[in-house]
Parts: C-alpha cells; structure tokens; sequence
C-alpha cells in the first residue's frame, strides 16, 4: 500500500561492523538515483575505518599534513573531515519533498537530534546558525554535510563519541583553522556507547511523528 504524501515509511539500518566509506558513498548515490515517490526513506547509523572525506569545493590546503589515512574526495557540502572508529556516522536518505522539509530544515533535524541526545546525557550542546554543526562550549562535537539531488538527501551526520583525535589534528576541521574537537567522553565518565547510542537514535526517529512506520534492521 503506498503511504500517503508527507508520512513516509522508513528503515533504519544498524550497521554492527566497520563500513568502508567509500562502498557506503557509492551506495546512498545509488539508492538516491534509483529511488522512486513510493521509496521508503533510510537512515544508516555506522562506523567507519580512518579516512579522511573531502566536501565537493573542499579546499586542499585544509589537509595540513598527509599521512596513510586515505582521502576520499565526494559530493557533500562542506570542506574536509575525519570519521573513523569511536564516532557515530548517520547517513540521511530522505525525500525532502514528500517530508515538504527544504535544506534548513533537514539541517536543523540533524542538528537538534544531535543536541536532544546530548542533553539525554546531561550535556548542553548548541548550533551556530553561521557554522553547521553542534557545540559545546566552543569546541565541536558534531558536524554535518549534505547533499540534494532532485529532492533527495544523502550524506548525514558524525558525533565523536570516544574516537581518537588524531585525524582531526593533521586537518582544519570543516575547513576552520584552529577548531578544536571534543568527544562524549572528555565531558562525562559514564558515558554511553555506540550501540547505547545507536538504540537512542532509533527511538528517536520513531518518536518523531515525520513517518507512519519505522522499521530497524541490524546488519
């Protein structure tokens, strides 16, 4: 039965593994350009190995130092960022049309689900309306960057759980000289984990009142 305009089924897949990042690249463009009105939407909630991802008009000089960690040039806003183990990965594949959100309001959805979690575990997080992403203090925790293709999002969000840093220091992080990072760790003792996480995010979306089904697939 094909839902109606605006409340969509989704699926959330729970990837338990370590996921290349270039294979979950080559997959949300081909899910996006494969998609149709009655295609239910995805969110992916993963790990990857180090890398290094530079944004569409990422600037070279933004990777001050070159080391093994592979650079993976893709097709998001945005300049260049680190992801690898110990930070929570959330890929959006969601038709914006059919959700009638436009790109601020997918922006602002990843960030306040970001900033919700947080708060969840006493943290008192922030956005800056001239600098995506989410803060504390003014160090940052979560970055984010999109990309829209005829009405469709991929690409997503990353939240430093107990990652090391080390990527970041060889970077300008999002493409800013001298931003320091923070993770989840270095603001409580006892905090959660990735799968913790994972289990929050899913209930999350559920609670959200955006789809008429939320369906969870670990994998």
């Amino acid at each position: 039965m094909t839902e109606s305009a605006g409340s969509p089924n989704l699926i959330i897949r729970e990837f338990k593994q370590l996921t290349s990042y270039a294979e979950r690249f080559q997959a949300m463009k081909v899910l996006t350009e494969q998609r149709d009105e009655n295609t239910p939407d995805e969110l992916w909630i993963l790990q990857h190995p180090d890398v290094l991802t530079q944004g569409q008009a990422g600037k070279p000089e933004h990777i001050l130092v070159h080391t093994d960690i592979p650079v993976v040039q893709t097709d998001r806003g945005g300049q260049v960022t680190w992801h690898g183990p110990g930070q929570m990965v959330i890929y959006f594949m969601f038709d914006l049309n059919r959700l009638k959100w436009n790109v601020r309001t997918l922006v602002s959805y990843a960030e306040n689900l970001m900033i919700d979690l947080l708060k969840k575990y006493h943290i008192e997080a922030y956005a800056k309306a001239d600098a995506p992403g989410v803060y504390v203090s003014e160090r940052k925790i979560g970055s984010l960057g999109f990309k829209i293709r005829k009405g469709r999002s991929y690409h997503g969000l990353a939240l430093n759980i107990d990652c090391h840093l080390d990527g970041f220091h060889t970077i300008n992080p999002c493409g800013y000289a001298g931003l320091e990072m923070v993770r989840i760790c270095d603001l409580i003792e006892n905090y959660p984990t990735f799968d913790q996480l994972t289990e929050d995010v899913s209930l999350y979306l559920k609670e959200s009142g955006f789809f008429n089904d939320v369906q969870v697939i670990s994998q």
